[in-house]
């Protein structure tokens, strides 16, 4: 099936390794174009490099929570390749503890990156998106069901998928998609980190494997490819929805 990717642009955060970086490749893959941004130096020069180089790919370090990154990836891919046809907003996990151990300067914190890095992020790029553009932002299945000492992604989560909602309804008309992804057990670094502060990482991936009705973790390009679709034209009537990749892990519909 053609996805009509073909020339499209698209700028992804967070993607110089993990669900982003998946999603960056197949993107790419199909005849995409995308502006990827990290925190990472590093991580973003050779995410790049992976994804092609320079042709296919432009990489900036930079980090959601400043004010005018958004608007300095638009303008980057705009310069590049003269539109901006799609996002994928993703951020890092907030750190491990209960809603009731985390303390104020912890949840301000995550706030200011999490949610409204995020939101900022999504209001400005629609801005710069003809009709069809697609956003898509990566939140967890957190979103809908509480994970064990993850408070702050429990408060977090389900209100960035609200907003996604909102804001589906908001831009609409305009003719541009905003829908919300929702990773289960995925075999990232992030879950890797996760599983190793258990003191027992090959127990805890175990355990975390018994809840997948598959029995097995996805692996990150089975999430790129879904976040692919969704912000393709051939998926060009879906917007405000959650779309679980979780390997049926969810029990709620």
């Amino acid at each position: 099936m053609d996805l009509g990717l073909d020339g499209k642009v698209f700028i992804l955060t967070g993607a110089s390794r993990g669900l982003g970086f998946a999603t960056a490749e197949a993107l790419v893959a199909d005849g995409a174009k995308v502006v990827i941004s990290s925190r990472s130096v590093e991580g973003i020069g050779q995410a790049v490099a992976k994804l092609g180089g320079v042709e296919s790919a432009e990489g900036v370090v930079a980090d959601l929570t400043e004010p005018g990154t958004p608007q300095a990836l638009v303008e980057l891919a705009q310069a590049r390749w003269g539109r901006v046809d799609g996002a994928l907003v993703s951020v890092g996990g907030p750190a491990q503890a209960t809603a009731a151990a985390v303390t104020d300067d912890q949840w301000r914190s995550a706030f200011e990156t999490v949610f409204l890095g995020s939101v900022r992020a999504v209001r400005t790029f629609a801005a710069a998106m003809p009709a069809g553009g697609a956003i898509g932002l990566v939140l967890s299945t957190s979103a809908k069901a509480p994970l064990e000492k993850l408070g702050l992604s429990n408060g977090l989560r389900p209100g960035l998928a609200m907003v996604a909602k909102e804001m589906a309804d908001e831009f609409g008309p305009r003719g541009i998609r905003v829908l919300s992804l929702l990773p289960g057990r995925i075999l990232t670094d992030r879950n890797r980190e996760l599983f190793a502060a258990t003191g027992d990482a090959a127990a805890a991936e175990a355990r975390a494997t018994e809840t997948v009705p598959l029995r097995r973790l996805g692996e990150p390009a089975e999430f790129g490819r879904v976040a692919a679709f969704v912000l393709s034209p051939a998926a060009g009537y879906l917007t405000g929805i959650a779309i679980p990749v979780d390997g049926g892990s969810l029990r709620a519909l």
